[in-house]
This record gives structure tokens, sequence and C-alpha cells, in this order.
């Protein structure tokens, strides 16, 4: 059903982008039980199957219905575009017991007999605990799930944003919506999101605007949420997931061109990437790594950009003709 965001001029002002590490520990955490999304993942399912025997997550399952509504507080919009997941974690210890309890009772209502079931009728008599043990597994899930390719992770979803970005700035909001997702359109002051819920809802932004969060996990879907007082957020799959769990390969060819470790790190460069991430990616030393991108980068083959602190590289025409040929 639709969700239908109007903005107003002030909301127009009020348009931003993040990253959320802690959004993202959620979707992976949908993933594990919706077949629908395991399209992309494969890889990584099979991976996470043997690290999750010890892992409960039903206190968070509890929580995500299929198309019901989730409790806002377990993954606020963040106040900053790359919050650390740290940060984020400590808003969510931090939330207040009778906004949870509201949030929660709200969720369980959605789905028959939950808020009568023993795990409900505990969380509802005790909010503060249930506030303290979802951090608790939202926080082992991170570290399982999510860490250990975080930085693969957010170099995608800066990249993703960087994009979206430009678009902006080329072509304004039109431009913007235009390919976010088949599901997201933008027509006069609204912006329309058919999402999996059941319910129709229609949003007056009222100068909160919105807040833009890429995902990788959340594909094949388009999410949008948050009631007052938390700024509407839509949570879209980032591009460039297809290639996200496979490594590079290098032709023998562009190999004997380029060496072995300078074309693995051209042909790492599927989306635009920091020195950091495609270290981490390929096994190599963050220097060697510097060094071949200050090379490539000079024969014409990539081209950088600084975005915020960091610095993104991503290939050229020629840098992605070479590539494919090889």
């Amino acid at each position: 059903m639709p969700v239908t965001l109007h903005f107003g001029a002030d909301d127009l002002l009020r348009i931003r982008f993040a990253v959320s590490a802690l959004c993202e520990t959620h979707e992976a955490v949908r993933t594990l039980r919706r077949a629908d999304r395991h399209g992309y993942h494969t890889p990584w399912l099979r991976r996470m199957r043997e690290t999750l025997a010890g892992l409960d997550l039903t206190p968070l399952w509890l929580f995500m219905p299929s198309s019901g509504y989730t409790p806002d507080f377990l993954g606020r919009p963040p106040d900053t575009p790359l919050a650390g997941f740290d940060d984020e974690l400590a808003r969510l210890r931090a939330t207040d017991p009778a906004l949870a309890r509201a949030e929660m009772a709200k969720s369980l209502a959605g789905t028959p007999g939950a808020a009568q079931s023993a795990r409900g009728r505990a969380v509802l008599a005790d909010p503060a605990r249930a506030v303290r043990e979802l951090a608790e597994v939202t926080e082992r899930a991170w570290r399982i799930l999510i860490a250990p390719d975080w930085p693969r992770l957010r170099t995608l979803l800066e990249a993703e944003i960087a994009y979206r970005s430009r678009q902006l700035a080329d072509g304004g909001l039109q431009r913007l919506f235009a390919d976010l997702h088949p599901r997201v359109s933008w027509s006069g002051d609204t912006l329309t999101v058919r999402t999996r819920t059941d319910v129709a809802r229609m949003q007056d932004l009222d100068g909160r605007g919105v807040l833009l969060l890429p995902s990788v996990f959340v594909w094949p879907d388009v999410v949008s949420g948050f009631e007052p007082p938390w700024q509407p957020t839509v949570i879209y799959p980032a591009r460039g997931i297809g290639g996200l769990w496979t490594e590079p390969e290098t032709g023998p060819a562009l190999a004997r061109l380029l060496g072995a470790n300078r074309a693995a790190v051209l042909a790492a460069l599927d989306a635009p990437s920091t020195t950091t991430a495609l270290a981490h990616r390929l096994g190599l030393a963050p220097s060697s790594v510097s060094v071949h991108l200050s090379v490539l980068r000079d024969a014409g083959l990539l081209a950088s950009r600084r975005h915020g602190h960091q610095v993104l590289y991503e290939r050229t025409p020629l840098g992605i003709t070479l590539a494919a040929g090889g």
C-alpha cells in the first residue's frame, strides 16, 4: 500500500542522506528469515550459516513482522551522515521505557496472539528490560553479521550517496527520484512510496524533511516510516549489490600487462571505493594499494574525488574497457 509524503517549502530544504550501521544490522536480521531477499546475498548467507549457531535473534524477530509495524526506536533515523554503530546503539539503549512500551504494543498488535504470548506479556510488563535485551541482541548481531564486512558495505553505501547527490545537483528532485526505486515516484509536491504494509498512510512532513537511507539488505523492498517525533525516512536498495559478495577476478592478459596486484585493484573497482576498503577486500597493505591507485590514476585508468573526509576512486571509461577486456 502507498505511503504518501507531502512536502512544504521547508521540507525541500531538509532532504538529506545518511549511512546507518544500525539499519544495516536490522535489515540483515530480516534477510535471514526472508527468502525473497536472498537472491544477491546467497554467498553471505552461506558464510553466515555456521556463525549463526549461537546467535538467538528471537527478541528482534518478535518485532519484525513481514508486513506490519516495527518499533521506530529500534532504528531511529541517525542524526549525522555517517553515524558510528556505537553511537547509534547508545541512542537505542537510552530509549524512554514509556515510548518503547507504546511502540512495542503497536507492533505486537499487528500479529494475532503476539501481545498475549509469554514473551509479548514480558516485554510490555518491563519495557526497560526489553530495551536492554533488544540492544544486547542488536550488538551481537552487528558483531557477527555486519562488522566483518562493514568497510565494504560502507564504501558501497557512500558511493550510492555520491551518485544520488550528483543526480540531485544535475536535475533536482525529479531526477533524484526518477530511478531511486520502481515503487518510488515524485509528482508535484508529493513523494509516493509503495511498501509492503497493509495500510495506506499519508504524512504532511511539517518542516521535518525526509532522510534517504540507502541499504544493502533491504533489497528488493523499499521501506518508509517513522511517525513524529522521528524524521520521516525512506530506506531503499543501494546500487551495486549484485557484485557485492563476488571476489574480483583478473584475466591473465590484464595481469601480465599491469602486474597481478595492480590488475586486481583495477578489477575490484566495480563501484567507487576508498583505499582502506580496497585493501580490506583484496588482503593487501593500504600503503601498497595507495601506490597502485596513484599509478592507475596517472595512467588515465582511474579518477578520484573527495567525499567528506575520504577519497573515492573509480574507473574511467578507459579503465572500464581495459578491465572488461582483461
